[in-house]
């Protein structure tokens, strides 16, 4: 299944879940955390030319909610690299801390995790319906190529 169809079921599913609590008199609340992950190609912590997102790559978002409940997340990048987590919930229950963290690299190449990508910590105090974006996270080649030199 393609990204595309993805997001589209995933917009269904939030509606839906969204309109059960709402007929249920309970207030629904959504949340959505997205970043992007990168092969810095040249190991030199910048973005360049010679830099590409990354297809495929697995990153871990783990949150609290405000009632104390721990709810832990797995997506995996888009062809943009792009991941994208969403929750729709009742608002008791929405997410006040998350740690957001790459998980693998399924590059043929870029597989080593640049320095400061271990993870994210961030406190979650959005209304429903807006997101919050993590920094991109960093892969490098094991071996950097001559031209970089």
């Amino acid at each position: 299944m393609d990204s595309k169809w993805r997001n589209v079921l995933a917009a269904v599913y939030l509606t839906i879940t969204a309109t059960i609590l709402m007929e249920n008199g309970v207030r629904a609340w959504t949340g959505e955390i997205h970043g992007r992950v990168v092969c810095d190609v040249c190991g030199d912590s910048s973005i360049g030319p010679e830099d590409h997102v990354l297809s495929g790559a697995e990153v871990a978002v783990l949150c609290i909610t405000k009632s104390g409940e721990v709810l832990n997340y797995q997506a995996f990048t888009n062809s943009n690299g792009v991941y994208t987590v969403a929750e729709t919930m009742p608002e008791s229950d929405q997410w006040d801390a998350c740690l957001a963290r790459p998980i693998s690299s399924f590059h043929d190449h870029c597989t080593h995790l640049g320095d400061g990508s271990t993870g994210v910590k961030f406190n979650y105090n959005h209304p429903s319906g807006f997101s919050h974006a993590v920094k991109p996270f960093v892969y490098r080649p094991a071996i950097v190529p001559t031209y970089c030199i």
